[in-house]
């Protein structure tokens, strides 16, 4: 029933993916490759986990036993009291983190010329137009990143956003921490470190526009944490699960650089190891979501990140936003709408990670 319920959601999906984006083991395999693993049909992940049940079960307990021990950790009284006084100072800067991360990656996104990932080059959507794409992604990149009429500049970026998502579809869900991004910087404005900051706000903000800030800033950093987890998600959905032969041939084929596979540098059987990293990739994503262990996720995908790309030698640029949102949360902490957030922060503390 699981397996039929599986298949159904998969298809559901394939319909509304288009055939010319795969999620980010694009950046590492060759044309040829995806093109072969997108017409492959995926393999069982049911068979895996009883093909591979003992290290399953074991990799599951680690899992789980590293999970609790770190909440019992960061809820610790005596942590929360220690490290209180630093961590109260830290949510102030969060918001700078946004603002400077998503400039530099519209930046990035117009120096390569193309928006979010290199599979989604502008010129296939803009055509005659790339020149002028390329040039407004600039400008609302530099002002997004020096906070001058940040709120007009992330409504052009809102409207990129809305002409790939109606080029690609439901695959933009890969990039909803874009969306995320950009809601939070139309909420919030420049708010400090700024040519506008949040003194501009209050001074020369229209009444209505000030209201609106006010009735929805305790939701911004929801509202991006919620889309950084769908992003994470589908991401891994797609790659490891729905097309999980594109995550195949990462494991299992030496890539350039290299003489090993990744499955053979961790010991792992191929079909193990996109399991286990699928399985790791969506626990990640729930985390953020509902907000558990934040800051620890926020750190463990900062490693998880890092190993990607110093092992593929990928491109940094389209990774800037996976980058800068963890260190945004490790700064902001837990807002009242996170489970740890709503049962654990209290007397002026909160979980530690």
């Amino acid at each position: 029933m699981r397996s039929s319920l599986l298949r159904t959601l998969a298809f559901f999906v394939a319909l509304l993916a288009p055939a010319s984006a795969f999620a980010h083991e694009v950046y590492v395999l060759p044309q040829d490759a995806i093109r072969r693993a997108l017409q492959m049909p995926a393999f069982s992940e049911w068979q895996t986990i009883f093909a591979n049940l003992n290290q399953f079960l074991f990799w599951g307990f680690i899992a789980a036993l590293l999970i609790f021990i770190v909440f019992f950790v960061s809820i610790s009284r005596r942590l929360e009291r220690l490290f209180g006084p630093f961590l109260a100072k830290l949510p102030p800067y969060a918001p700078v983190i946004t603002r400077v991360t998503i400039g530099i990656a519209l930046i990035a996104a117009s120096y390569h010329q193309a928006l979010f990932g290199p599979e989604l080059p502008l010129s296939a959507t803009f055509g005659a137009y790339t020149s002028i794409a390329t040039a407004l992604l600039l400008i609302a990149g530099l002002m997004i990143t020096f906070g001058f009429y940040a709120r007009i500049a992330a409504l052009v970026a809102f409207s990129f956003f809305g002409i790939e998502l109606w080029a690609h579809g439901i695959y933009m869900l890969t990039y909803a921490n874009y969306l995320g991004e950009l809601i939070l910087l139309l909420i919030l404005g420049a708010h400090q470190l700024s040519f506008h900051n949040k003194h501009h706000d209050a001074e020369r903000l229209p009444g209505w526009l000030r209201r609106v800030k006010k009735r929805f800033t305790p939701y911004a950093f929801l509202v991006l944490r919620i889309t950084f987890g769908i992003s994470l998600f589908y991401a891994s959905f797609y790659a490891k699960i729905l097309y999980n032969n594109l995550a195949l041939m990462v494991a299992s084929l030496p890539l350039a650089g290299h003489t090993s596979s990744l499955a053979q540098v961790f010991g792992f059987e191929p079909h193990f190891l996109v399991l286990g990293a699928a399985i790791v990739e969506i626990l990640i994503a729930a985390f953020f979501i509902l907000g558990i262990e934040i800051r620890f996720t926020s750190l463990f995908l900062l490693f998880w990140l890092s190993l990607s790309l110093l092992y593929f030698g990928e491109a940094v640029w389209p990774h800037v936003v996976l980058i800068g949102i963890p260190i945004a949360f490790i700064f902001y902490g837990y807002d009242k709408y996170s489970l740890e957030g709503r049962f654990f922060k209290r007397g002026g503390r909160e979980p530690v990670l």
